[in-house]
């Protein structure tokens, strides 16, 4: 098994080429690449690369980031379901971004694939594959949730019909702000702990959902990023980019992950937005656009 993991790596590095290439194209800005190592003696050992691009004319901020580094032993957040492999070893890689564009009607998207790699003292190695994608909008518009939720359906239509209909209600659940009782936004995919079928299965599935990233986002990006907006739909942006803060430090799995097994920071914070704003018990005017967000869009739905 271990033989697979230079694929694996492979991959997800041609990935984070590929959609990088792709968006930093659509902004007119390249993302630009921070390579790193973890220094010797350090209890996490390994490498990546953190592409990034700030200031753009599409995006306020987009992180596309490489990770692929081993440890002595499984953090909290991995072992919470699996009490077994507490005291594990580990080997982990995958690609993770969030897209923050300027313009307040296109979405925030968030994509991650990686694999995981348990290696108890004892045991055979125990291998699981994860990821998934979702979209925060700000203004809701149907079409791109249908797009988006449509394109999630078909990078999985060959892996099961049970994929899909799971896949989403999980990242419902997932993504979802406990303290608020509300949605992140229109939801999309996740998995996490996924092992059907055996590796070759697996790796296969993990890279359709990959694959399905550029032509999930980029139609619904390229509607929205000059769509005309004022002041108060960027007020309106910050506020709810709040939101995004919010679920990534007190509730994201992956941040807890990163921060507890003492990953590189700086890239495990990338993906919160340049700027965000709160207010105390806002409320948007009944009928407005803002509303409707809230009314009709950071809901649980059957949006295909």
């Amino acid at each position: 098994m271990q033989s697979r993991v230079p694929e694996v790596r492979s991959y997800l590095l041609g990935l984070q080429e590929c959609i990088t290439r792709e968006f930093g194209a659509i902004d007119g800005q390249p993302f630009v690449p921070d390579a790193w190592k973890k220094d010797p003696g350090e209890p996490l050992q390994g490498d990546g690369i953190s592409m990034i691009l700030e200031g753009g004319a599409v995006f306020e901020r987009a992180g596309c980031g490489f990770s692929h580094v081993t440890g002595p032993r499984l953090p909290p957040s991995a072992t919470q379901h699996r009490p077994e492999l507490v005291g594990a070893s580990f080997e982990a890689m995958g690609v993770s971004l969030v897209f923050h564009p300027r313009n307040p009607y296109a979405p925030t998207v968030h994509m991650n694939v990686r694999m995981l790699a348990a290696l108890p003292e004892d045991a055979e190695p125990v291998y699981w594959f994860g990821g998934g994608m979702d979209l925060t909008p700000y203004y809701g518009y149907e079409e791109d949730a249908v797009h988006f939720h449509a394109t999630c359906r078909d990078s999985l239509a060959s892996f099961g019909a049970d994929k899909y209909p799971r896949f989403k209600a999980w990242c419902d659940e997932y993504f979802f702000l406990k303290h608020r009782n509300e949605q992140r936004g229109v939801g999309g995919i996740f998995f996490d702990d996924h092992f059907e079928g055996g590796f070759e299965q697996s790796f296969a599935m993990l890279r359709s959902v990959g694959d399905a990233f550029v032509p999930a986002y980029r139609p619904i990006l390229e509607r929205r990023k000059d769509q005309a907006s004022g002041e108060r739909q960027r007020d309106w942006q910050l506020y709810r980019r709040g939101r995004y803060v919010e679920f990534n430090l007190v509730w994201d799995r992956g941040t807890h992950f990163g921060l507890q097994s003492g990953g590189r920071t700086e890239s495990i914070l990338m993906s919160m937005p340049p700027l965000a704003a709160w207010a105390y018990r806002h409320a948007p005017e009944p009928g407005s656009p803002e509303a409707a967000l809230l009314e009709r869009f950071v809901v649980r739905k059957d949006w295909v």
